[in-house]
């Protein structure tokens, strides 16, 4: 008997009929002898229409009222599902963030678990209840509903799994595991069987979708083994492990890629020690995230400043920095949201020389202007125009060899 924590996103419960399907799936467990405890999302597309609300009303609303709109999707999941699970004869039980409870900071919108007390479902997995908790919520220090952020959910299933001890955490998805890209943009990408926590951190922060890059930052300390596995076909999935764990480690593991992205500009800034605190002091007071930073060299007693930070964030930092403009000292505030960020990823890159010119030379070959630069130990990510995001994931996931065999065509095989 094992203990599983089981997360469904929002295209797996994104109608009465699916979270049917997910009800199967979680009875099938149950009957296996396992202990189970489910986290969902809300409905897919629920979200963005509370989201969308809250924007329509005030581009700078208050985010503990954010907080408390975008909530209640979850809140109509766990609901529901309960219901699906009893109405076949699974012993259910629905609890909201709270309950749990799943402590926060106040960081409305964007809060991080500080800790999650996993007595009470510990127990009632033990008499053979499911508990059926809301991903992407919490409880802050005011006793106010908080949000994780975009993706939330698999960071809550992550934090509960570590919580409860569980011997997995099973994230169902839209796709059946981890691909070497997205294999909308290339066909020919493979699935990944395992990889490792480092590279599936680095390639969450970039822009893949699959699993939300907090969640995996948890799953690495707390050691949770995590599968990612589709909710609508009975395939093996991909495990997200230790790097012992792997026995052939590529060079490059993944392209991914982020249009959600927007860069700044902050031009003639006074060359002066301290100015980058100046800016980069009242961002992050604000919880705004920055990500690639280039300071071009001194001239005449200015520079000009250069950052990426993510595109919904792009409204407050303007406001922010054309605040504090006469302090700081910069000439003129310049924001291109037409942008995307494209990112190499793998653990081979620590013993392999090579990698960034392959990048440089393909994207060169190929017509494509790189704007920013940034490095780590296992990855290289610039920045490009948005219009050039799907040429250039072709051009590198082929470059660095990755394509799998041509797939199959309707009526073959």
């Amino acid at each position: 008997m094992a203990r599983i924590v089981m997360k469904f996103g929002g295209t797996s419960v994104a109608d009465l009929d699916r979270i049917r399907n997910v009800a199967g799936r979680v009875k099938r467990e149950v009957e296996a002898g396992h202990e189970v405890a489910v986290v969902v999302s809300a409905m897919s597309g629920v979200t963005n229409q509370l989201v969308k609300w809250c924007q329509e009303l005030s581009p700078l609303h208050d985010a503990r009222e954010y907080d408390t709109v975008v909530a209640t999707g979850e809140q109509v999941t766990i609901g529901l599902l309960a219901i699906a699970l009893q109405t076949i004869g699974v012993d259910a039980r629905s609890w909201q963030g709270w309950q749990v409870p799943i402590r926060t900071d106040n960081a409305h919108g964007k809060a991080r678990v500080d800790t999650i007390e996993g007595a009470l479902l510990i127990e009632r997995m033990k008499m053979g209840q499911v508990p059926v908790v809301a991903g992407f919520q919490g409880i802050g220090p005011d006793n106010r509903v908080t949000t994780l952020g975009r993706g939330g959910s698999d960071l809550s299933a992550v934090a509960i799994a570590a919580a409860v001890k569980a011997d997995r955490c099973d994230i169902y998805t839209d796709v059946d595991g981890v691909y070497t890209t997205d294999p909308r943009i290339v066909p020919r990408a493979r699935k990944l069987e395992k990889i490792s926590y480092e590279e599936m951190l680095e390639l969450a922060s970039v822009g893949a979708k699959v699993l939300q890059t907090r969640s995996v930052e948890l799953a690495m300390k707390q050691r949770v083994r995590v599968q990612v596995l589709s909710s609508f076909e009975d395939k093996p999935g991909s495990l997200v492990v230790d790097e012992d764990e792997i026995v052939e480690q590529p060079i490059v593991s993944g392209i991914a890629y982020s249009r959600d992205e927007a860069k700044v500009t902050l031009r003639r800034v006074p060359d002066r020690p301290g100015i980058a605190a100046s800016v980069f002091g009242p961002l992050s007071a604000a919880n705004v995230n920055v990500d690639m930073i280039v300071q071009n060299l001194g001239a005449d007693g200015t520079t000009d400043m250069t950052f990426t930070l993510g595109r919904t964030d792009l409204p407050r930092a303007r406001d922010l920095l054309e605040k504090e403009q006469a302090q700081i000292g910069f000439e003129a505030l310049v924001a291109d949201p037409d942008v995307a960020k494209i990112s190499v990823v793998g653990i081979g890159m620590r013993t392999h020389a090579g990698v960034a010119s392959t990048m440089f030379k393909t994207l060169s070959e190929k017509g494509i202007n790189i704007q920013v630069i940034s490095t780590s130990e296992i990855k290289v990510s610039v920045l490009v125009a948005a219009d050039y995001t799907e040429l250039a994931v072709r051009a590198l996931h082929t470059a660095y060899g990755l394509d799998g065999p041509e797939p199959a065509r309707r009526g073959e095989g």
